[in-house]
Formats: C-alpha cells, structure tokens, sequence
C-alpha cells in the first residue's frame, strides 16, 4: 500500500489536470460559464421556494429561504461528488487502458472538483446570511472542521462506487434513486419536526442529515454541531478509505479486464 501511495503522489500533476479539465467541462458550451456556479443554487432555491412554500403552503418560518439555500448547496455538492465519483474510472475507459495509473486517481479527482464547485456555492449562502443579517459568530470558525468531514465522506464514498461501478453498471442506474431517497429522508427542503417520533432515526443516523444540519448550526443558529455523529462520520469514512486504498492496490488490475 505504501508503494501505491507513492504512485498517487507521483502522478500529482495529472491530478492537478483531471481536477482541472473537470472543472472546466461542467459548463465548456455554455454562454454563461462558470457564472452557471452562482446561478446553478440560486434557481435551485427559487423552484423549491415555489414548490414548498407557494404550492404545499410549508416554510412558515421568515428566514426558510436562508434555511433552503443551506441545505440545497449541500446537497448539490453531496450529490454531484457521489454521482461524478460512481462513473469516474469508467469516464476514463480509454486511457486507463492504455496507460497505467492508479486508478483510485479518478474518483479523488471528481471529488476535488466538486469541492471547488462548492466554494461558489458558499459566496451563495454567504449573500443570503448578509441579506437576512445573519452576523457570524465564532462558531463560522468550525466551518473548515465541517468542511474537511464532509471532503473525507465523499471521498470514502467515491472510492468505493468508483471500483465497484466498474463491475456492477447497475450501481449507475440505481444511484439516481438511492440519492432521491436520501435527499426526501434529509431535511434539505422541509424543517426539523416533520417527521413522525418513530421515523426519526432515520434522520439521527443518516450521514447526510448529520452533515446538512451540521452547516445550519454553524451558519445560521449559531449552535455548536453534533460533534459525535460528525466524529463518527469521519471515523468509519478514514477507515474505508484506508481499506479502499489497500484494496485498490491489491485488485484494480481487474478493472482493465472488465473495462
């Protein structure tokens, strides 16, 4: 594992470049560029806004579209970063194929890509919180403890839909309505206390909600996170990346024969 690991730090600049040409792919053809990574959340905000409190007449509450805004910038870099990570090595087909190259690379490249992406996506939130006069607290200095969580989950995740995607294509398909699923059982669009007391662990497990509501704390109530589902987040993704890595390094030769 300690050679394979040399090997990812040697190909750095190729990271550099996949991370790179990733960013620049999202929205190559369009007029608007990469003004779509402003853009993208707030329109976001603007249908569920009109979903939930103008249609379903929900999201009473006068700062809900600060409350929206929080959850769907999240989300959108949750979802993004998984979907891209499943179909990583697999977008790369023909060069894994004519080069060597570790091939846990391409799920780290998406998941850094999308990470910048969210950056924008901050400068969002960061204009609603001024509009509604939101003042930080000291509590915006766990922001990059949060942040740093979220990056590793993401990557555990993408590590291992990125191998095991390459096997079972179904994954792909599947993906789209297990994410579906997380995102209605995640309070992203409706507020705390909607749910049934027996359907409640769903939400108290669920590493997402954990995460969604993690960023509210900080960001709009000021309250401190819940350190141990965040603690425990990190430590069974560190744990799955560290098996990933070694996993890699001992069966990604397979990945040639099944691409």
């Amino acid at each position: 594992m300690k050679t394979y690991m040399q090997e990812i730090i040697k190909r750095k600049d190729l990271l550099y470049y996949l991370v790179k040409s990733g960013l620049k792919a999202q929205h190559r053809n369009s007029y608007l560029g990469y003004f779509w990574w402003l853009l993208d959340p707030l329109l976001n905000v603007l249908v569920y806004y009109f979903l939930v409190v103008i249609v379903l007449q929900r999201g009473d509450s006068p700062d809900y579209p600060l409350f929206l805004v929080t959850g769907l910038v999240v989300w959108r870099w949750i979802s993004s970063a998984i979907n891209s990570s499943a179909n990583s090595i697999l977008r790369y087909s023909s060069i894994i194929n004519q080069v060597y190259l570790p091939k846990s690379i391409f799920p780290l490249a998406f998941t850094i890509s999308q990470f910048f992406n969210f950056l924008f996506g901050l400068i969002v939130i960061a204009l609603f919180l001024i509009f509604y006069g939101v003042v930080p607290t000291w509590h915006i200095l766990l922001l990059p403890l949060i942040i740093i969580i979220t990056v590793v989950f993401l990557l555990a995740i993408g590590f291992v839909l990125g191998f095991f995607t390459v096997f079972i294509r179904d994954i792909d398909n599947l993906l789209s309505h297990v994410m579906r699923i997380f995102f209605y059982a995640s309070p992203i669009i409706w507020e705390g206390g909607r749910l049934p007391d027996k359907y409640s662990l769903f939400v108290d497990i669920n590493p997402i909600a954990i995460l969604v509501t993690s960023y509210r704390d900080i960001l709009m109530y000021h309250n401190l996170p819940n350190f141990i589902g965040l603690f425990v987040i990190f430590v069974i993704s560190i744990v799955v990346i560290i098996y990933m890595l070694h996993y890699y390094s001992k069966h990604e030769h397979k990945i040639i024969k099944a691409l």
